[in-house]
């Protein structure tokens, strides 16, 4: 695979997502890469445990905007369109491309039948803010940091940033790094409850890997009953309708003029002017 890498330490499976030249955003070849690493490690019996981390000292920085710039890949817009090209306005269907792959894999990692790990070094940002969410353990980096961040280029948030938000720290909290989006650190973002716990940068690896290999020699079938009755205590059995409500409101609002503007000025290292009804 390009980007993504799979590799195993015993029954410990590890998802690297290696693009750190775009800062570890997902375009569509690196989310097809991702469902693709992630249904193996999941369904692979002799993976009991899986970490999920970033490559260069970055966790990830969801969808990348360079590519929906630039409007998907004309290629693989059959699978959403068979009669027709990339779309001519709007950015939605781009989006759609990514994150049709990249849902599948965050409801694949909460079905999954053992343990997701994520490691998280440098920022975890919008859809890398969601994946790591979405891992059943979170640990992070002294100097890793947790940002929303949709709102910075007028969008609504995906990837199950909104199913899990209010699930981890409650409606309230969420609404305010929903709407004020403060870029937490990662002492923060344990005190809120987003993560399990904080690691010195420099035993992050090796911590993590220890959490990894004792969940792998513990009792797997026990692991996953207990999560899957967690996870349905939490209504977690939403998430599949949820994602799709994200996806679909993302794509319809990726298509009018606030994220065009918001997309412009990210691009263009400048505020955005958002309008009230864009």
């Amino acid at each position: 695979m390009e980007h993504i890498r799979m590799t195993r330490d015993g029954a410990v499976g590890i998802i690297t997502i290696d693009r750190r030249d775009r800062f570890n955003s997902l375009d569509v070849i690196t989310a097809q890469e991702f469902r693709k690493a992630g249904l193996q490690m999941a369904r692979a019996d002799d993976v009991r445990c899986v970490i999920i981390r970033g490559a260069g000292g970055v966790f990830c920085s969801g969808a990348d905007l360079k590519y929906i710039r630039e409007r998907g890949d004309a290629g693989d817009f059959a699978y959403l369109h068979p009669e027709a090209g990339a779309p001519e306005q709007g950015y939605g269907e781009s989006f759609k491309q990514i994150l049709e792959y990249l849902h599948s894999t965050i409801s694949e990692i909460k079905r999954a039948p053992k343990p997701f790990i994520a490691m998280v070094e440098g920022v975890a940002a919008a859809g890398g803010f969601g994946i790591a969410m979405a891992c059943d353990l979170v640990y992070a980096a002294e100097s890793a940091s947790f940002e929303w961040a949709y709102h910075k280029t007028g969008l609504t948030g995906a990837e199950s940033s909104t199913f899990f938000l209010p699930r981890l720290v409650g409606i309230r909290r969420a609404l305010e790094l929903v709407l004020l989006n403060p870029r937490l650190s990662a002492r923060e973002a344990k005190a809120t409850g987003l993560i399990t716990d904080v690691l010195a940068d420099h035993q992050l690896e090796g911590e993590v890997l220890a959490v990894a290999r004792q969940l792998a020699e513990g009792p797997t079938r026990a692991y996953a009953v207990a999560k899957s009755l967690i996870n349905q205590a939490a209504g977690v059995d939403q998430l599949d309708y949820h994602l799709d409500e994200e996806l679909r409101h993302l794509a319809r609002i990726a298509d009018g003029a606030n994220f065009a503007e918001g997309l412009a000025a990210f691009f263009g290292k400048r505020a955005p002017r958002f309008s009230g009804d864009g």
